[in-house]
């Protein structure tokens, strides 16, 4: 499985700090940066994406925008890209479901 978590920060003053801690934790609980203010991790089950998404969300910031989702390995083989490939760290977390189209 995978959790994707979005983020948009407002420009208010004292939430860059906010955001800034935030994006630490994420790359603390094994996020990495796929786009800018999208991160992403792979989990084991639906239950540790639910134990993820508590701690995140006991930690988020209070202004702004935090979304997350939670796609399974078969839904997140249908990312077609445009322009482009993807990243190392998508290379480097790989994919465990092969599907032939």
């Amino acid at each position: 499985m995978r959790v994707v978590m979005l983020l948009r920060p407002t420009n208010r003053h004292g939430t860059k700090g906010e955001y800034t801690q935030f994006r630490k934790l994420l790359v603390a609980n094994g996020f990495v940066l796929v786009q800018s203010e999208v991160f992403m991790c792979a989990v084991p089950t639906r239950r540790s994406a639910r134990v993820l998404l508590d701690r995140m969300k006991a930690a988020a910031p209070a202004t702004g925008s935090v979304c997350a989702l939670v796609l399974t390995e078969r839904q997140y083989s249908s990312i077609e890209y445009l322009v482009g490939g993807p990243s190392y760290q998508e290379r480097a977390i790989g994919s465990s479901v092969n599907i032939s189209l």
